[in-house]
């Protein structure tokens, strides 16, 4: 008789069921190697499971053989010689059903992942890719988020035909182009990390479909399997391994860390390879027997149960190892919990030291959600039991400067907003100074950000709400650029870490399209010639990155940040000021920096704080405009009338108090 969704759901809660079948062994899947071939998988329900090997992903099955029932509900088969290359799926029968289902733990899969592939992952690295590893960290992170397919796919992007699109774009050295595009545009615009939408195999693309398919890649189906559509042959599994691995080499090569998208919240189907070894066991269910659908998505995966935080945590840290990856980005981090994100914190501090992987993710949800008793959810309220080392995005810094996300016409401080000045400033701190309901431990956990995949581009967003009558997304408003370069200094000169989303910096827009998840890639992919047309706000982007890197008050990641933050002032609609202890760095010649948001219309006069130096008496000190309006990164004298200095309307002012003999070399 079979069992119902409530008695299985009350089972797999149980102490019983974990004291029965919890396997916390790190070898589920298939270990490959020379003379020797092992397959696990974990199926604590299941009356039999039969194996069956495959010579290519569409012949029928050229062996089948019984796996033997172990401990623990874990179901073994082990050969005597390499299988590596041979795909392979289970026949599993539960409560005398029997079902088709490829292993949720391959490392290796067929095109569109429906029969999963023995690997022996040292035989898919590319040449030199064993003594691949990261670069050495930067002052300062400035973090790129960026979409495979759209990298590549402009035929302006130089890069040639079969690799448009595809991991192997990003090894193209020189695209001999008129203007630098992709890696080299990469290199020198100066972003430490990218930040990669997710690449492991997705179900809303046909693999073998043409190439005007399109796809964010929000719909996990193989999880320790990078996505097929971006190799440039499906066919075989092993190209898709190496071509991914070749990527991340050539990133790295070219001093960037990758930051890799991950969606463990749910999958693509309910009819996934969980389900089918063990029915209801990954999914939440409500009361009535009804999936849970907290990711919009149509389920959410139950985290808190023992054997799902065991693949996440092993999962993440598999990537880590074997792909070389520098960091973790987690779709919908509210419906993870609080106890698994500190557990892979803690887990991949302890194998590649401490804070050496990058972890931050979305800090909400799309719905509630019901969670495992004894645990808390990774949202922003929550931030203060979640490890110093988990970020979380900030969409109340990204509100506050440019209006919500869900209402285009919406403004916020840069394009006309009314009482956002004092959100700006609590924004400034990392929100560590009490503005907020939550309170993080220090600005390491704060992402500030303006714009992301998700929603308007920041262009489009500025279009929409500054010119609401008649929106032209390719006319180059002067205000709006004006606005779009205010934004930009306001987040980068808050404390925190920083992210962009690609082509910010230049202007991209999406024509007011909101959510292009499966828009044509005419409409997603990176215009290159925009870094021409915009070339004035992509080398202020460029100066925000460079002058950054060199400010240790807005580097400062400690809990003791905060207290570099002083003179907070609100001097009328639209304008703000505070100054910034940045003394700690034998490099940073300005041990003061005072910083002026001035979004009004009109240019506005300021006096210094009392208490700062005058800056008529060179002999203490000098102050420099080092970005304004216009530039950033200029190191210019400022020009003051007493001790009172002008911010042009519509703009930020950056000046440091430089304090070095004159004639020192600080470039």
């Amino acid at each position: 008789m079979k069992s119902s969704i409530a008695e299985r759901m009350a089972f797999y809660a149980s102490d019983k069921f974990d004291a029965a079948f919890r396997y916390d062994g790190r070898d589920l899947g298939v270990s490959c190697r020379p003379g020797k071939t092992v397959f696990k998988v974990w199926s604590p329900l299941a009356e039999r499971v039969e194996l069956r090997l495959y010579r290519d992903g569409d012949s029928k099955a050229c062996l089948k053989k019984e796996m033997l029932a172990g401990a623990r509900g874990v179901w073994t088969q082990e050969f005597q010689e390499s299988l590596h290359g041979m795909y392979y799926d289970y026949l599993v029968r539960i409560e005398g059903e029997d079902v088709e289902t490829a292993d949720p733990y391959a490392t290796g899969c067929s095109c569109n992942g429906g029969r999963s592939m023995a690997v022996d992952l040292g035989l898919t690295n590319p040449a030199g890719f064993e003594a691949d590893k990261a670069p050495a960290p930067a002052q300062e992170r400035i973090i790129y988020e960026l979409h495979i397919k759209d990298f590549s796919y402009d035929e302006e992007s130089g890069v040639p035909k079969a690799y448009r699109g595809r991991y192997k774009a990003f090894t193209v050295k020189g695209t001999n182009g008129r203007y630098p595009t992709c890696m080299e545009y990469l290199k020198s615009l100066g972003v430490t990390h990218v930040h990669l939408l997710p690449f492991f195999d997705y179900g809303s693309v046909d693999e073998a479909g043409d190439e005007a398919q399109f796809n964010w890649g929000y719909d996990p189906v193989n999880y320790n399997v990078p996505e097929g559509s971006y190799a440039t042959d499906v066919k075989d599994g092993v190209v898709r391994i190496r071509e991914c691995k070749e990527m991340i080499q050539a990133l790295h090569e070219n001093g960037i860390r990758v930051i890799m998208d991950v969606v463990y919240n749910h999958t693509h189907s309910e009819d996934s390879w969980f389900q089918r070894l063990v029915p209801g066991y990954y999914y939440r269910y409500e009361e009535d027997g009804s999936l849970s659908n907290g990711s919009a998505c149509g389920n959410d995966i139950a985290v808190g149960r023992a054997m799902v935080d065991n693949y996440i945590a092993d999962s993440i840290l598999y990537w880590a190892r074997e792909y070389h990856l520098d960091g973790f980005r987690f779709d919908l981090m509210g419906l993870l919990t609080v106890e698994l994100m500190n557990r892979i914190r803690r887990e991949l501090d302890e194998e590649f030291g401490a804070g050496e992987k990058l972890l931050y993710g979305e800090p909400w949800s799309a719905d509630d959600s019901p969670m495992e008793d004894g645990t808390r959810a990774a949202q922003k309220q929550n931030v203060g039991f979640l490890d110093e080392g988990i970020a979380m995005f900030n969409d109340d810094t990204r509100d506050a400067i440019k209006g919500s996300v869900f209402y285009g016409e919406e403004p916020g401080f840069v394009n006309g907003g009314k009482e956002t000045e004092e959100a700006v400033l609590h924004a400034v701190t990392g929100w560590r100074d009490g503005g907020a309901d939550y309170l993080p431990k220090s600005c390491n956990q704060i992402v500030n950000y303006v714009s992301a995949h998700d929603n308007f581009t920041l262009w489009d967003k500025l279009v929409l709400s500054m010119h609401r009558k008649r929106p032209n997304f390719d006319l180059r408003y002067r205000d709006v650029l004006a606005a779009n370069k205010l934004s930009a200094f306001i987040y980068f000169t808050c404390q925190g870490n920083i992210f962009l989303q690609a082509g910010e910096e230049f202007a991209r827009t999406k024509h007011g399209e909101d959510n292009s998840y499966c828009s044509a890639p005419e409409l997603n992919m990176l215009k290159w010639n925009r870094t021409v047309e915009y070339e004035e706000l992509v080398e202020y982007y460029r100066g925000l990155i460079r002058i950054r890197k060199k400010l240790p008050g807005l580097c400062d990641k400690s809990p003791s940040a905060v207290e570099r933050i002083t003179g907070q002032r609100i001097h009328g609609e639209g304008v703000v000021s505070f100054l910034v202890d940045n003394t700690g760095s034998a490099s940073c010649p300005w041990d003061e920096l005072f910083i002026i948001y001035n979004a009004s219309s009109d240019n506005c006069e300021l006096s210094l704080p009392d208490g700062v130096m005058d800056s008529e008496a060179p002999d203490r000190g000098v102050w420099e405009v080092l970005a304004d309006g216009e530039e950033a990164d200029c190191r210019k004298k400022a020009e003051f009338r007493g001790n009172r200095v002008s911010a042009a309307a519509g703009s930020g002012l950056l000046l440091g108090r430089r304090t070095a003999p004159s004639g020192a070399d600080f470039s």
